[in-house]
């Protein structure tokens, strides 16, 4: 599978362990590209970001609808095991689903979810997505397509983006969104739920107080399925992309250098 990896190297000598970023519904590699690839490069750390099938500039759009999440979950095993040793993951919505799903099966170091679909899965953000929007909830089953979710900026920002966020950024944001596999939806929905059980890795749980897709409470379960606790940003649902962005990155970054477990390692 030829799958879009976007890279930024350190500028001096890089730790040793690089750090992989996996993107959620309707984003590519780009979204991490902005803010956060460079930024942890900046702090020594060589930074990838995959866009998952169907995605970004890789290849099978033509089959997006049907992917599945073990298919996304191989492409990160694919980018991930070409990189010079284990990553650190960093997954955002979906793609926190996703590494979750990875974790199950394959070690890491460290692994940081974003706003992440929790264990349990997505029913309880699609009842209240169906609640807000009846008809557009009716349209993407209807259609099997996720993209009426987004599919105006209002809704895009709605969704994903602080009210506050200036209309010009609104606009290059959504002028980037896509179509997500209604399949993996499913998946995230019933089909596929992350098993916390099987999960070794450490993980770091991070949430936004204004998102209106992934609650303070769901994220709070996603903490305690894997035995740590939560922290809050004020901002919504794209961590990576709103104001205090670089907050986000920081508790990341100090997380990342905390003993005992990384003492030598990064």
């Amino acid at each position: 599978m030829q799958l879009e990896v976007i890279s930024r190297e350190p500028p001096g000598v890089a730790r040793p362990i690089p750090i992989l970023f996996v993107h959620g519904m309707w984003h590519g590699a780009w979204c991490w590209d902005e803010y956060f690839l460079p930024y942890f490069a900046a702090h020594g750390y060589r930074s990838y970001a995959l866009s998952l099938r169907g995605h970004g500039a890789s290849e099978g759009r033509a089959k997006l609808r049907r992917n599945t999440l073990a298919a996304y979950v191989a492409d990160v095993e694919q980018v991930a095991g070409g990189l010079p040793s284990p990553p650190v993951l960093v997954g955002h919505s979906m793609g926190g689903g996703i590494v979750q799903k990875y974790l199950e099966s394959h070690q890491a170091p460290a692994a940081v979810l974003l706003a992440s679909v929790p264990p349990q899965g997505l029913l309880s953000a699609t009842l209240r997505f169906a609640r807000r929007h009846p008809l557009t909830f009716l349209k993407v089953n209807l259609t099997l397509s996720m993209w009426p979710v987004v599919a105006t900026p209002e809704l895009a920002q709605e969704g994903l983006l602080s009210a506050t966020m200036p209309p010009e950024r609104v606009r290059a944001c959504f002028e980037r969104l896509q179509d997500e596999s209604y399949r993996a939806y499913l998946d995230l929905m019933l089909l596929n739920l992350p098993r916390p059980r099987r999960v070794t890795t450490p993980l770091f749980v991070l949430g936004a107080s204004r998102d209106t897709l992934i609650s303070v409470a769901e994220v709070e379960a996603t903490a305690r399925a894997y035995g740590t606790q939560a922290e809050f940003f004020d901002m919504a649902h794209d961590m990576m992309l709103e104001a205090g962005w670089q907050a986000v990155a920081d508790r990341i970054l100090s997380w990342l250098e905390r003993e005992p477990w990384q003492r030598g390692k990064l």
